[in-house]
């Protein structure tokens, strides 16, 4: 810990109320052990805050010590951009408190909750935020750079959901931003990802949804591919605003409801999700059993909550992952070759390609509204990510993710992408995700972290 005395750490763990760690010792692996196993940086402090007071100790302490910031809430995020290697570590995971208030449709959580726990809170009235498909997703990062989930053709995404948060920015102030307070800043953190601060509670907009939903579940064989594609790009023109649906290649799992032969091979998946009544939902799925013949078919109630976690199993925790993403306006058949052509190539079984389903809300949702980089036009996101167990097979496929990527781009909406999806940022990538947006989330940054702290995220530098 070079640079830095005992005597230094000793105060600043007397001025907080959280736990202060350094390596080797108690809290700290815990700390550190992010979801993505590719990535092994090693804060030299790290700073499990239990209140804002806390964060605001804890940046005073890097800036006086000239350390680098990371900042974690879920540990999710493919780049790893929770750790620093040899700096400071802001963890926010002790921060979980959810406030619901189900009269007036408002959930308050800290920064370091996760989908899983908000979801659990808001259930129990019957109502949620759109939220993502991995329910150990912290819901910081994935607010923070937009939000996709099965509620965004319902409800628009988590970001446009968000109405208000508590941020301690890079000097220490510990501000307000809402429709009120502090406006240009809540519309910079309604997607333009963590380069304004350290988000210590969110407020959100909710929404009636479950506590029961229906899932229609469908899986091809790869050979069934472009079949599946054409008629998704008709079909799925006409869903309307109370359901979702997700494409996907993948493995198939192991499953009950998957015969045992096919476990663990190639498939393509069509899911279909309705937020209405049973009756409303077999209608929606009626055209796919007419169109197409599926390997495999599941429809059923489902609890939302559980909805939420059925892709966990493909997530554990742990794993080597990267991911690249495009966005399609749509489905046209050379894109469709393209992921016919590439999907089969995957080695791990825990690679996986969603294609994430948007229209409805998020289409409506007034672009201006939040900092989001991704056109509402948008049809659909394509995200390629590899995973593995461990190092074995990992760089193999990630040279299968760049490839399939490069093939799509000549088919993209441009070659920005959606910043929550991207372990790397080429040259101009960030630049081109928010477009014309870009300049007026650096004004933003020059006036709440003009000394880019906070970079080790999609970065947006300050305007100079």
């Amino acid at each position: 810990m070079a640079g830095i005395s005992g005597d230094a750490v000793e105060t600043l763990r007397a001025g907080m109320t959280g736990v202060v760690a350094l390596a080797s010792e108690t809290n700290y692996d815990e700390a550190v052990n992010i979801w993505n196993g590719a990535v092994s940086r090693r804060p030299a402090v790290v700073a499990r805050c239990t209140t804002t007071a806390d964060v605001a100790a804890a940046l005073a302490f890097a800036r006086e010590h000239g350390l680098e910031v990371s900042v974690r809430g879920g540990g999710h995020n493919y780049a790893g951009h929770a750790l620093t290697e040899g700096g400071l570590m802001i963890d926010l995971t002790p921060m979980k408190a959810v406030h619901v208030d189900a009269e007036a449709r408002r959930a308050r959580c800290g920064g370091g909750s996760t989908w899983g726990e908000l979801d659990a809170a808001t259930q129990g009235y019957a109502l949620a935020v759109p939220g993502g498909f991995i329910s150990h997703t912290g819901v910081a990062g994935l607010t923070l750079g937009g939000g996709l989930g099965w509620m965004s053709r319902l409800a628009g995404l988590s970001c446009d959901n968000l109405v208000g948060a508590e941020v301690v920015t890079a000097d220490g102030q510990v501000l307000r931003a809402s429709e009120s307070e502090n406006t240009d800043l809540l519309w910079a953190l309604r997607g333009g990802g963590g380069n304004f601060g350290v988000v210590t509670e969110f407020e959100f907009t909710l929404h009636p949804v479950g506590p029961i939903v229906h899932l229609g579940l469908f899986l091809f064989s790869p050979d069934q591919g472009t079949d599946l594609f054409r008629f998704a790009r008709s079909y799925l023109n006409d869903l309307p605003d109370e359901s979702c649906a997700f494409l996907a290649g993948l493995s198939a799992p192991p499953a009950p409801f998957v015969p045992p032969e096919l476990h663990f091979t190639p498939a393509f998946a069509l899911a279909v999700v309705g937020f209405g009544d049973a009756a409303a939902h077999a209608a929606l799925l009626a055209p796919i059993k007419a169109a197409l013949t599926p390997i495999v078919e599941m429809a059923t109630p489902i609890p939302y909550v559980a909805l939420q976690q059925m892709f966990n199993e493909s997530a554990p925790w742990g794993l080597y992952a990267y991911e690249k993403a495009v966005y399609l306006e749509e489905l046209t058949d050379a894109a469709i070759e393209v992921i016919v052509e590439h999907q089969p190539r995957k080695l791990s079984p825990l690679s996986f390609v969603p294609i994430f389903v948007l229209g409805g809300a998020y289409a409506r949702a007034d672009d201006g509204s939040t900092a989001f980089g991704g056109s509402r036009d948008i049809r659909y996101v394509v995200n390629i990510s590899a995973a593995t167990p461990g190092p074995e097979g990992y760089e193999a496929e990630r040279e299968w993710v760049r490839a399939y990527w490069a093939a799509l781009v000549p088919h993209a909406a441009g070659v920005g992408g959606y910043v929550n999806f991207m372990s790397e940022y080429e040259a101009d990538r960030v630049r081109n995700a928010y477009g014309s947006k870009y300049e007026r989330l650096q004004q933003i940054k020059a006036r709440y972290d003009p000394g880019n702290i906070f970079h080790l995220n999609a970065n947006i530098p300050p305007a100079s």
